[in-house]
């Protein structure tokens, strides 16, 4: 009896064949087997993966957001902040008017990606979610008069 010496991936592989069984079954039915068998290991690696980048980059707490001016709105020396994420659109609406010195009569309005006014009551937690672009930060642009939707 011949015996050749095997090595690297391929005694991988006749070891996996060996502990599953499959060396009692067909070629056509190994590489079935084979097919959802990788599939099942990327799937678990696509959730691995999905659950580390929620603990590293959105558990923080904390939200990122970039605020660009519109229009004849007065441009901030500061444009980055870090605000946490239970805050709602009310509130940053407040301290951006706090920023920007304006007063009670003065309008304030506020965009999402250059789209849509969100509502006084959504999270800036929930914003990210839906329209930050990866772990990037949320960009809202805000107006002195109204500019879009």
């Amino acid at each position: 009896m011949r015996t050749s010496k095997v090595s690297g991936l391929q005694w991988l592989y006749l070891q996996y064949i060996l502990v599953t069984g499959l060396y009692m079954v067909e070629p056509w039915e190994r590489a079935i087997f084979n097919c959802f068998f990788i599939g099942f290991i990327g799937i678990l690696f696509y959730i691995v993966c999905s659950f580390i980048f929620v603990i590293l980059f959105q558990a923080g707490g904390k939200v990122k957001i970039l605020l660009k001016a519109v229009g004849g709105a007065p441009i901030m020396k500061q444009k980055c902040f870090s605000v946490n994420e239970s805050t709602t659109v009310a509130e940053l609406t407040a301290n951006i008017r706090k920023i920007l010195k304006l007063g009670s009569n003065d309008s304030l309005f506020l965009y999402v990606n250059q789209c849509f006014a969100p509502s006084p009551d959504q999270t800036l937690l929930n914003l990210r979610n839906c329209f930050a672009a990866g772990i990037s930060e949320l960009v809202l642009h805000y107006s002195l008069t109204s500019a879009w939707g």
